[in-house]
């Protein structure tokens, strides 16, 4: 049966923007759960192919993650992960320290038990990636995990502010496997858990922190 329309007119086309984004939303991704590393170089034409799109949509969509400082021009037509230098480094913490912990805390706030659930089973996956030493698992778990909290934040201004620090810092999480953060990281995402089952606002801005600081503490020194 067909649909009948009011008013054709008023259905807006897809346009080139839609899939701009789309591509952007997908690369993104890559960048958020380490699928894309740093040492790692894509192209243009790489990621078009992949998509299965031209590569005007994928290089516009570059053109944004490169504002972002996500991306940087490498060599030639290559694009990867920027260098990360001691300030930006300690910009981010910084940042990060202030802006993850108030969405640590509305997520307190509102959280369900349905949250909970899915929580427990990015915890298992975490753990589990971390004893058999998988570090890709463990990242994209890591990412899965953390912004499940802050998505029940319920503030899409606040999950976008997130998203962009962590596009800047997340590809570096590949690099604390050998120093046995990923197991410090776990036991602060126990406490992540633990304090939004109890409504806990202070202590899950506390353990966010320390996660935070956990990572920071050794990426300076591999930076050194």
């Amino acid at each position: 049966m067909a649909i009948a329309l009011k008013n054709p007119a008023d259905i807006v086309p897809l346009t080139k923007e839609t899939l701009q984004d789309q591509v952007f939303r997908h690369v993104t991704e890559l960048i958020l759960d380490g699928s894309i590393v740093p040492g790692e170089m894509v192209t243009v034409q790489s990621l078009a192919d992949a998509f299965g799109v031209s590569p005007m949509p994928v290089r516009e969509a570059l053109r944004r993650l490169m504002a972002a400082n996500a991306l940087t021009v490498v060599s030639g037509r290559s694009i990867g992960i920027p260098p990360l230098t001691r300030a930006r480094l300690t910009d981010l913490r910084n940042v990060r320290f202030e802006i993850e912990a108030i969405a640590a805390g509305w997520a307190a706030e509102r959280c369900t038990d349905e949250i909970l659930s899915g929580l427990r089973k990015h915890l298992r996956v975490l753990e589990s990636a971390n004893a058999a030493g998988d570090v890709k698992a463990y990242v994209h778990a890591n990412y899965a995990f953390h912004f499940s909290i802050y998505r029940a934040a319920e503030s899409e201004n606040l999950l976008k502010i997130i998203e962009n620090l962590w596009l800047q810092i997340s590809p570096y999480f590949n690099m604390l496997h050998d120093s046995g953060n990923y197991s410090t990281a776990n036991e602060h995402h126990q406490e992540m858990l633990a304090a939004l089952g109890n409504r806990d606002v202070p202590s899950i801005q506390a353990a966010i922190r320390a996660d935070i600081d956990a990572a920071y503490r050794v990426l300076i020194c591999l930076l050194d």
